[in-house]
C-alpha cells in the first residue's frame, strides 16, 4: 500500500470516528442531559390544560382575538404565528405598504382600547417581530390593553395588573434586551381566575 493510500485510509477512518462522536454520542450526552436537568425547555416549554391537552409553547406567540383576551404582536409568519413559516413582512422603512399597514394597525389598536386618536401607541403593538413568533409584549403594550380587559373580565385594574406583574418576563440573563409579557401564560391566567361566565 503505498503513502497515498494510507493517508486516504487514515482520513476515512478519521471522518467515520469523529462522525459516530459528533453526530450520535455528543447529541445523545446533550439530549440526556437535557431530558434529566431541564426537561419542560428541553421538550419545547409546551403548556398543557386541565386535561393534558397541549394548547401552546410558552416560546412561540399564538393568536387571540376578543376583548378578553390580551393580544400579542401582529405577526407575518404564513397566516400567523406558523412556526413552519418563521419570519417577518420584509418590508423595509421605504414601503408604502408598511406605512399602510402601521397606520392601519394604530387606529385599530387605538379604537379598541379606547384610546385618543394622538395617544401614543407601543412599537410592539403594530409591528411584528422578526421571526414572526414573538410570545411576549411590551409593559407598557399590557398596561394599556389592561382596561379594555378588565371591562370583558368584570374585575379591577389593580386584579389585572397584578396578574401581569406575575407574567413578566424579565432580561435575558438578566441584561439583554426588554422585559415583557408572556401573551399565553397571562391569558391562560385571565382563563382561570377571572373566567368568563356565559
Amino acid at each position: 500500500m503505498n503513502e497515498f493510500s494510507q493517508q486516504i485510509k487514515i482520513s476515512a477512518i478519521a471522518t467515520f470516528i469523529l462522525a459516530i462522536i459528533l453526530c450520535v454520542i455528543y447529541p445523545f450526552i446533550v439530549w440526556g442531559f437535557g431530558q434529566i436537568l431541564f426537561p419542560f425547555q428541553a421538550n419545547g416549554s409546551l403548556i398543557t390544560n386541565s386535561q393534558g391537552q397541549v394548547i401552546g409553547s410558552r416560546l412561540i406567540g399564538q393568536s387571540f382575538t376578543g376583548p378578553q383576551y390580551f393580544e400579542p404582536r401582529p405577526s407575518y409568519a404564513g397566516n400567523g404565528y406558523d412556526p413552519l413559516a418563521s419570519g417577518g413582512s420584509n418590508l423595509g422603512p421605504t414601503s408604502q405598504k408598511l406605512v399602510t399597514n402601521i397606520t392601519q394597525a394604530i387606529a385599530t389598536y387605538r379604537t379598541e382600547n379606547n384610546l385618543s386618536a394622538t395617544a401614543s401607541v407601543p412599537a410592539d403593538a403594530v409591528t411584528g417581530s422578526a421571526s414572526g413568533l414573538d410570545p411576549d409584549i411590551s409593559i407598557t403594550n399590557a398596561g394599556i390593553q389592561a382596561s379594555r380587559v378588565v371591562k370583558s373580565r368584570n374585575t379591577s385594574l389593580a386584579d389585572i395588573q397584578a396578574l401581569i406583574n406575575q407574567n413578566i418576563d424579565g432580561r435575558s440573563l438578566g441584561i439583554f434586551g426588554e422585559s415583557g409579557v408572556n401573551v399565553l401564560m397571562l391569558n391562560i391566567a385571565l382563563d382561570q381566575k377571572y373566567p368568563m361566565h356565559k
